[in-house]
């Protein structure tokens, strides 16, 4: 049973995964408490409520300024990972920690796109019986047409695959307790916490927002990671690609055959020509197709080599945190 807490009760621990974030953080704080402050006063979360800044491996002054920031305001807290470990991992590190004192976790990015103000919708979603709260984009108007395209074609292509997963949503949901220590269940190292979540099955519901520009900074996700991140998710949740492997190869296999067939009659008619350029094509085309399957079947099997070893997903370093 989901007990539910007044909402005055209610402790809320906003989850930020940080990699070199010091021009962002400073203003990222400023309206964060300002939002926990405005909350608190009108009773709609506990004043025990904080902000978990989490460090992957920053290389730039990103911890220094999360210590400075914990000392003059208690309210936040910060979680610094021993090594660089990714986006994910560092969402689950963060997510991970704050559950052991938080009732509702709200996860989201440092670089202020994220409308803080949604977080009012998240709260009062979960306070109307829903463990899960996408943040889902309105509209992609900031987006470049590139980034638009590659992303609309991204979740096309998951759901196609069969992965449940929401539409135009990132990292951006409220999750109560319960709904992480499901979460924590799932021990995969490949972590792809999109096509996750949706598997945990509690009631869900959605919030609609406006996705603003960065504040300062530069992108972590260029165009190198965003296509290791797809694949990430493809690989990770669906298996028809290899199944696809299997249909090429019967399709190549037919079409193989009917070649062979029409061979033989032009022997037989005396319509033999030399065919260097049909042949050489060919052997080439197959050869990619071959190099390319077995390139996907790698990347299934890379996935099962760096599970069966189940080292760590993240490590800790350092904890600040100052007790209600």
């Amino acid at each position: 049973m989901n007990e539910k807490k007044l909402p005055a009760e209610t402790v809320l621990y906003l989850v930020i995964p940080c990699y070199n974030e010091q021009e962002v953080l400073a203003e990222t704080s400023r309206r964060l408490l300002e939002k926990l402050g405005a909350m608190v006063s009108l009773g709609r979360i506990s004043p025990e409520s904080r902000i978990l800044f989490v460090d992957d491996g920053s290389k730039d002054k990103t911890w220094e300024l999360i210590q400075a920031q914990h000392r003059e305001h208690p309210q936040i807290c910060g979680l610094k990972l021993a090594h660089n470990k990714g986006h994910q991992n560092a969402l689950l590190a963060g997510l991970m920690t704050a559950k052991e004192y938080a009732d509702i976790l709200i996860s989201m990015d440092a670089d202020l796109q994220d409308d803080v103000d949604a977080v009012d919708q998240f709260v009062e979603k979960y306070h109307q019986g829903y463990d899960i709260v996408y943040g889902v984009r309105s509209s992609r108007a900031t987006d470049t047409v590139f980034k638009r395209t590659t992303a609309q074609g991204f979740y096309k292509v998951m759901q196609a695959l069969g992965v449940d997963i929401v539409d135009n949503h990132a990292d951006y949901r409220l999750m109560s307790r319960r709904a992480v220590e499901a979460l924590a269940q799932y021990k995969e190292v490949n972590l792809f916490l999109r096509g996750i979540v949706p598997l945990i099955g509690f009631p869900t519901a959605i919030v609609t927002y406006e996705r603003h520009e960065r504040f300062a900074g530069e992108s972590k996700y260029p165009l190198k990671k965003m296509i290791a991140f797809a694949v990430e998710g493809i690989t990770s949740f669906s298996v028809k690609p290899l199944r696809m492997i299997t249909w090429l190869g019967i399709v190549i296999l037919i079409c193989s055959f009917v070649m062979l067939l029409a061979l033989l009659v032009q022997k037989l008619f005396g319509y033999t020509v030399q065919g260097w350029t049909t042949l050489m094509g060919s052997i080439w085309m197959i050869g990619g197709i071959q190099l390319f399957c077995l390139g996907l079947i790698g990347e299934y099997i890379g996935k099962i080599y760096g599970e069966v070893k189940q080292r760590p997903r993240f490590i800790v370093e350092e904890f600040l945190h100052e007790q209600p």
